[in-house]
């Protein structure tokens, strides 16, 4: 279990993709979530062509092979995944990783697709998966400089738990916690919820 704190209001209903909407660029751009193997060559493409000045902490890595790596840890069946397309080329990716009681949230919009409005998009279409999966806490760490990132995280919901380091650390509780049972996967476990009626 994590010392991390979550706001006690769960955040609004998020909608739950496919969702499809227009960029500020005039692009149609629809957001699905990752099912089976559709899609990780073109995400692999995307993340090989990905500006290094756009990596955070490590991610994404450098190089095929480590990216190939990488997303096969992250696309495994425990993660929630979603992709925004532009036509058959991604334009961005995101993803909920388990992490002790929580997810851990990392988006990626390609350095070709910023600033269209995307990010914001692919936040709130990740967040309706893991509503719609019943995951209750989620927590991200932006770089405290990122001010745009900070901001639209605020917008959507997340609160600051952390900010002693170079780093800011929020939490969003997308789900209320479990009436009994004691899940570790932040999910909600919906036969122990009947139960209790």
């Amino acid at each position: 279990m994590s010392d991390r704190g979550y706001p006690e209001a769960v955040a609004d209903e998020f909608i739950v993709p496919p969702t499809e909407f227009t960029d500020r660029e005039g692009r149609t751009v629809e957001i699905r979530p990752f099912e089976g193997e559709e899609g990780y060559e073109a995400l692999v493409e995307m993340y090989d062509a990905f500006d290094p000045a756009d990596r955070a902490q490590g991610i994404p890595p450098g190089g095929e092979k480590r990216i190939r790596e990488w997303l096969d840890a992250i696309l495994g069946d425990d993660c929630l995944n979603v992709i925004a397309w532009c036509g058959d080329e991604v334009a961005g990716h995101a993803t909920l990783v388990p992490d002790g009681d929580a997810y851990e949230l990392a988006i990626f919009v390609h350095q070709e697709y910023q600033r269209a409005g995307i990010g914001t998009q692919l936040i709130r279409g990740l967040l309706g998966h893991g509503q719609s999966e019943g995951i209750r806490k989620v927590w991200l760490t932006v770089e405290r400089w990122n001010r745009a990132a900070v901001s639209l995280y605020k917008k959507i919901g997340f609160e600051t738990s952390d900010a002693e380091s170079f780093e800011l650390e929020m939490g969003l509780r997308l789900n209320p916690d479990a009436n009994s049972g004691d899940d570790s996967d932040g999910r909600d476990d919906a036969d122990s919820d009947a139960n209790d009626e």
